[in-house]
């Protein structure tokens, strides 16, 4: 079964077969390596602070190959896909002690920084390695959805430590060259999209390819009737509400001489009003709505508008907070990777989409993310919705 909602690079990583997959697989640690060369440039011993939102960047990229590692070369079980017992006896990894160092399930956030890690050298060798067992190991596989899981978790989950190193940067105020990973101008805001009450089936269906596990099962939700912004809310929309308010700027911005600024690359730059408004809380999004008198969208009325209205309702500039929990679906069970989703079922919002540093494999309209509403280092912005 193929999802037509899909683009291209976003249907390989979830329903391609070993082929497309390994090509992702070479793709995505391209970007990894290049982004992290880039980290090495910009930060003398490639040191960052002791910040919840950060990662030492050596850490990362062994924790990377690791989880690769963890749960395909070193995984008697993959072969049974989300079935698979996430407790069974592991091979012993390529680097001794790799699981004390990179598992993060285990391994206490503060400790990373004191950590024994091998030197930048041995790390990229391990990845290569790591990498080079993994295609061997593809060109094993079956095509099945449970033969190719691991191959696509492994994937994507890099993807997401991608994104988060480009965000990273942009927190340490570091350059990010790589035109794939700027913000893009939106037009004028289109006519809002009307929408009737009715039906809505949220979630991942069974046998569509990869799906996490907080996306299932799919169930039929009843929606009321509503009108939902075409695009995300700019910089042209939002603004206007932070001077009205007096309000303290948004994170990366500044007003110099009446005219707003945004630090960008390490310097102070002539804000652009057409870029969707970014790195916001959803309390700033909250508090807008509230100003503007509308509301955030559920997180099943974004999913029925963005696979429904594809030509009309663009998405991707920024993760979107919704009104919406993040919470189990009634029957949800768990994928062996037990700490991806269940862990943060604790009232943290929803947000949906994809941002303008986001890997096109990972931009699925089903995907559900999820960050506490106090997080403006993400780049999260939002849209508005009214109920008629």
């Amino acid at each position: 079964m193929h999802d037509a909602s899909l683009t291209p690079a976003a249907r390989d990583a979830r329903q391609g077969g070993p082929a497309a997959l390994a090509a992702a697989l070479r793709a995505s640690r391209a970007d990894t390596l290049a982004r992290f060369a880039a980290c090495e440039r910009a930060l003398p011993g490639l040191a960052v602070p002791l910040r919840p939102e950060l990662n030492p960047p050596l850490w990362e990229l062994g924790h990377i190959g690791w989880f690769q590692e963890f749960w395909i070369a070193r995984n008697p079980e993959r072969g049974r896909g989300w079935r698979a017992d996430p407790d069974a006896p592991r091979l012993a990894p390529l680097r001794v002690g790799a699981d004390a160092l990179y598992n993060s399930s285990t391994v206490p956030h503060d400790s990373r920084w004191q950590l024994p890690l091998p030197d930048v050298a041995a790390t990229r060798d391990d990845l290569e390695r790591q990498l080079a067992r993994t295609l061997a190991l593809l060109r094993q596989a079956g095509d099945d959805d449970d033969a190719l899981y691991f191959f696509r978790l492994a994937l994507l989950h890099e993807d997401m430590h991608h994104e988060a190193a480009l965000y990273m940067a942009r927190g340490l105020g570091l350059p990010v060259d790589d035109e794939r990973w700027q913000a893009r101008p939106l037009p004028e805001p289109p006519p809002a999209l009307a929408f009737d009450a009715g039906p809505w089936r949220l979630g991942s269906a069974a046998g569509a390819g990869f799906a996490f596990d907080n996306e299932l099962p799919a169930h039929e939700v009843a929606l009321p009737a509503c009108r939902i912004d075409a695009q995300a809310v700019r910089w042209a929309e939002y603004l206007p509400f932070v001077e009205a308010c007096g309000l303290a700027a948004p994170r990366h911005l500044r007003r110099d001489g009446g005219r707003w600024r945004q630090w960008l690359n390490g310097e102070w730059q002539a804000l652009d009003l057409a870029l969707a408004a970014c790195h916001l809380t959803r309390h700033e999004a909250e508090a807008w709505c509230r100003w503007a008198g509308r509301r955030l969208p559920t997180e099943a009325e974004w999913e029925r508008a963005a696979c429904t209205q594809r030509a009309d309702f663009r998405w991707g500039d920024v993760w979107e907070w919704t009104a919406s929990p993040f919470a189990p679906f009634d029957g949800f069970l768990p994928h062996p990777y037990r700490d991806y989703s269940a862990p943060w079922f604790d009232g943290r919002p929803v947000l949906r989409g994809a941002s303008h540093c986001t890997q096109p494999r990972l931009r699925h309209p089903r995907y559900r993310n999820f960050f506490p509403a106090t997080r403006s280092d993400v780049p999260a912005g939002f849209r508005s919705c009214v109920s008629s």
